[in-house]
């Protein structure tokens, strides 16, 4: 049975469609994140979750409770904000210890939570300092262990990291990841970047417009988009249409090349689609123009951005068309500004979508 379960949530402001019917479920210990741009759902879902919004349709369940119509204060979850919402007036120790005082714990036992978090946050020398003494990182890491101090049944976390600069945001992503698998607590966590989704979750929901796009694990949804929105929103994507020729080799047709992809096996001969082909299974060759290699595209290569370990190269198909390939540095060299290349990719690392409508 699911810990966590979403049952056909549904939920509208005025004329605007926050949700549209989302079903999702999750383990227990399981640290699941929702990802898409802005004005998704995803942080109306959360909210519903935690209490703050009401569906119009669909229940929460928790362990098998439905808690739809419960308050937020008798739902024992604990909720991170983009903000990081701690009482200026307070010290951090006095912030974490907030939740336990009112809930009237034992003094005792109190003290020995906070100490035992900020032991877990790494923050024991800042327990006597107000939140305008520490960093946003510390600021943050305090709402964390403020949420964690009740032993909360499922953490909840909304754009926790986006008020912090890039490199705090990564060490702060890896210790929420750390601590969420040491206390093996139940996590929903929103946001709209998706390397932070990627990086940390066990499994990713892509969203858009109030509906689930797909679900997945991390390489899942990198490796195998399930449409062409998920497909442009998560990293980097060449996707061109082409004509399905012959199913049984999987051999398809762009503007006059052929190209062996797997995935089309099974489907129409004739049928129009997407092909999808991520830039760094992309191989370019020097080309002098002559006998062009089977199964491969030509272009021109009209820019380069360096980007550390890869350097990432635009080539011009056409005029109506370009193709991203992310090649080692060490090799970039080769492909000059101007240079005539041909650019093909193994047949099972392409993917197929159909056509989006209209």
């Amino acid at each position: 049975m699911a810990y966590l379960e979403l049952q056909g949530l549904q939920k509208s402001f005025g004329d605007v469609v926050a949700l549209g019917g989302v079903d999702l479920s999750l383990a227990r210990g399981e640290f699941l994140t929702l990802l898409g741009p802005s004005g998704c759902g995803k942080t109306t879902a959360l909210r519903i979750v935690a209490g703050f919004e009401a569906p119009d349709k669909g229940r929460v369940v928790l362990e098998g409770h439905d808690i739809t119509h419960v308050t937020p204060s008798r739902r024992d979850m604990g909720m991170v904000f983009q903000a990081y919402s701690l009482f200026p007036n307070m010290t951090a120790e006095q912030n974490v210890e907030f939740g336990l005082r009112i809930r009237r714990a034992p003094l005792d036992g109190r003290s020995k939570r906070v100490t035992e978090l900020f032991d877990l946050i790494g923050l024991s020398d800042a327990r006597k300092r107000y939140p305008h003494q520490l960093s946003g990182g510390m600021q943050q890491r305090v709402a964390l262990a403020r949420a964690l101090a009740i032993e909360p049944r499922v953490l909840l976390l909304d754009e926790p990291l986006s008020a912090l600069d890039a490199r705090v945001r990564v060490q702060l992503r890896e210790e929420i990841r750390r601590i969420q698998t040491r206390l093996g607590i139940t996590t929903l966590y929103v946001t709209h970047d998706q390397e932070e989704a990627m990086s940390i979750s066990d499994r990713v929901v892509v969203m858009s417009r109030g509906h689930i796009e797909q679900i997945g694990g991390p390489a899942d949804i990198y490796g195998s988009p399930a449409t062409p929105f998920v497909a442009e929103f998560v990293g980097t994507i060449n996707w061109f249409e082409a004509e399905i020729v012959d199913s049984g080799t999987g051999m398809v047709d762009y503007r006059g090349t052929r190209l062996a992809v797997t995935a089309v096996k099974g489907r129409s001969a004739g049928q129009r689609v997407v092909v999808v082909v991520r830039p760094e299974v992309l191989e370019l060759e020097r080309w002098d123009g002559g006998q062009r290699p089977a199964g491969a595209i030509p272009g021109q290569v009209i820019s380069r951005s360096f980007l550390g370990a890869v350097t990432r190269l635009k080539v011009s198909v056409d005029d109506r068309a370009d193709l991203i390939a992310d090649v080692a540095s060490v090799r970039a060299g080769a492909f000059p500004i101007g240079a005539q290349v041909v650019a093909r990719f193994a047949p099972d690392t392409a993917r197929i979508l159909n056509l989006p409508p209209g």
